[in-house]
């Protein structure tokens, strides 16, 4: 007896899980058909609506510009009163003459007789070689004087070239004068001796273009730089100022 509640037991339980399992399958299937059934349209597209303005009318033409006044111009006029001829008829001949005389007209002289002692069979005594014949003698004035030439003038004296000393030429004064500094390394190697240059004699005096000549290495650069300060008096060559290519000699000696 007790087998037999157990067995019942089991099936009442096996019927109710497959009750449960169906009802849940119906819930389900209700679910899944509602969204079928009730279908939610879906709301028509906005479409653009394009709005077609008119054309504004076209502003009225400009008025056309006012004309500017007219000038009232005054011309003077200069009116000539018309002259007024009084024509008289003339008399007609009371006889026809029957026969033209002829005037005889003198020959122009040929070219062989112009600017001849003769001159021409009609002409005036007194008149011009080559005058026409009929003119008036000497009654026109001849050719204008051709004037002198004016006087030549005075040729300028040219700027005198570079000239050298020497000769004729003197050396020129020394206005202003640099004494050069004995170098240090000269002095303590008891270098003695002279230096010379050549150098052009500006215009205005100054030393240009200086240039050695002989002298030791340790004293050259001493006496150019003290050279190069000096400064001469102005030559002159036909009152005009000239360069003047001259020789420089610095001594430098160390005092015993």
């Amino acid at each position: 007896m007790f087998e037999q509640s157990i067995l019942d037991t089991k099936n009442k339980r096996t019927w109710t899980v497959g009750v449960a399992l169906l009802g849940e399958l119906f819930l389900l299937a209700i679910f899944a058909a509602v969204p079928l059934v009730y279908v939610q349209t879906l709301p028509a597209p906005e479409l653009p609506i394009a709005v077609i303005m008119p054309r504004p009318p076209a502003p009225p033409p400009s008025p056309p510009p006012a004309a500017a006044p007219a000038r009232h111009q005054t011309v003077a006029k200069n009116t000539v009163a018309p002259r007024k001829f009084n024509f008289q008829p003339l008399p007609a001949p009371s006889k026809t003459p029957q026969r033209v005389e002829q005037t005889q007209i003198a020959a122009a002289p040929s070219l062989g007789d112009i600017g001849s002692t003769a001159g021409a069979p009609s002409g005036v005594p007194g008149g011009q070689v080559g005058g026409m014949i009929g003119g008036i003698a000497n009654s026109l004035p001849g050719p204008p004087a051709t004037p002198p030439p004016p006087p030549a003038k005075p040729a300028e004296p040219a700027a005198p070239a570079r000239i050298r000393v020497g000769g004729n030429v003197a050396a020129a004064k020394l206005l202003h004068e640099v004494t050069p500094a004995y170098p240090k390394l000269a002095k303590e190697a008891r270098v003695n001796g002279v230096v010379r240059m050549k150098a052009v004699i500006a215009k205005d005096g100054t030393v240009e273009d200086l240039q050695v000549l002989s002298g030791h290495p340790l004293l050259v650069p001493a006496a150019m730089d003290a050279v190069k300060k000096w400064v001469y008096k102005p030559t002159y060559l036909n009152g005009l100022p000239a360069e003047v290519e001259t020789e420089i000699d610095v001594k430098f000696t160390l005092a015993s």
